[in-house]
């Protein structure tokens, strides 16, 4: 078992009279987190899955009578997968506003369905919190620091899915299945997902350009799509937790670029599945795309863990001048240029120091990655 640092998060917010929502990419260990969750509260407990067909069918015309027979003399209600679940929010309303010493605790792999069907029931009825693959700060919890400074290579390729880091001899057999079996399944569920194959292209072009700016017209053409597409298909890629996007910065720089953007995935070892490129890092061209990608979706994590709220950006000007990464909080503003090499030439570019003098700097290699994951 390797422990989450949201637990104590969770339980704070469990038996508050409010449901608690735990989103999440399918893989990522929302059932054994739940799990975890309901051994530390130690109460009685009804699991649930709405991946069931019976459950599906049972929660058809949901209202207070029923669900008092389903809840019995539980005194917590687990729905795993309850995105699957049509008008999942008005039965979790029901159950929070009528049976108010029960706590229910629903998990959701995509958060567009979930969230689109609670939204507007659960409105001040429910905390939520996203739980994503593992971080490197669980992961140095699990091991230690030097541990982790030996395997970065295989964080690189692998990423931490918590199956990979349990059975990592068979990484490489776990993240085709997860790429192939599990990281669309929802998205292929809906009405709207009518081209798969067109899907995974879309996924692989992006894998193959991490690190650039992406122009949707040249994505488009790629794949033989229309731009509505492929903006439709990345946004829902976003909402199942394959992907994220971020925009570029723009302050007072007359030649800042500013509608520009950046998609970077959650799990290395999902891009490397999708472009099926397991090669070692030194057989490889794009050892600089996947440290950065694999830095920024662990800051992503971090951030998460920590409950910090920040605006998270690329910066980048019509000359071509760049930063990697640009983190904003509240009046703070901090640069980041992520280097595989750590005798790479450390350069901010002199219009952005002259432009943002109060922005902090920084170059994130190898040897210093551990200062921006665990503070």
């Amino acid at each position: 078992m390797i422990d989450r640092n949201q637990l104590q998060y969770a339980l704070k917010h469990l038996f508050t009279g409010k449901a608690f929502i735990i989103y999440g990419p399918r893989q990522a260990g929302k059932t054994t987190f739940s799990e975890k969750l309901l051994d530390v509260v130690g109460k009685k407990a009804l699991r649930l899955n709405g991946d069931d067909a019976d459950i599906r069918e049972l929660f058809t015309k949901p209202n207070a009578t029923l669900l008092e027979r389903i809840i019995g003399n539980n005194e917590v209600i687990l729905i795993d997968e309850a995105q699957r679940i049509n008008d999942v929010g008005l039965v979790i309303k029901i159950m929070v506003d009528q049976f108010k010493d029960v706590q229910v605790i629903a998990t959701g792999s995509s958060s567009f369905e979930l969230a689109g069907n609670i939204n507007e029931p659960l409105t001040g009825r429910r905390y939520e919190m996203q739980l994503l693959p593992l971080s490197y700060g669980e992961l140095v919890g699990h091991t230690d620091f030097l541990t982790e400074q030996r395997l970065l290579e295989q964080r690189l390729i692998y990423g931490s899915y918590p199956e990979i880091i349990i059975d990592p001899d068979n990484a490489e057999k776990h993240l085709k299945l997860i790429a192939n079996s599990y990281l669309y399944k929802d998205l292929l569920i809906l009405e709207e997902i009518k081209k798969p194959v067109l899907l995974e292209k879309i996924v692989k072009a992006i894998a193959l350009q991490i690190g650039s700016e992406v122009n949707i017209t040249e994505l488009g053409r790629l794949v033989q799509a229309d731009n509505k597409t492929i903006e439709k298909y990345i946004d829902l890629l976003e909402k199942a937790f394959v992907l994220f996007t971020v925009p570029a910065f723009s302050g007072n720089v007359r030649n800042e670029i500013r509608k520009g953007r950046k998609i970077y995935f959650y799990d290395n070892g999902i891009v490397n599945a999708v472009t099926s490129n397991f090669n070692k890092l030194a057989n490889r061209r794009d050892v600089g795309a996947l440290w950065e990608n694999y830095m920024i979706s662990e800051r992503r994590k971090f951030l998460n863990e920590q409950g910090i709220d920040a605006k998270t950006y690329f910066w980048r000007t019509t000359q071509q001048q760049e930063i990697d990464y640009i983190e904003e909080t509240g009046n703070e503003l901090n640069a980041v240029e992520f280097k595989w090499n750590p005798e790479a030439k450390k350069r901010f570019p002199t219009t952005f120091l002259s432009s943002y003098p109060q922005a902090k700097i920084q170059t994130i290699s190898p040897e210093n990655r551990d200062s921006f994951l665990t503070k």
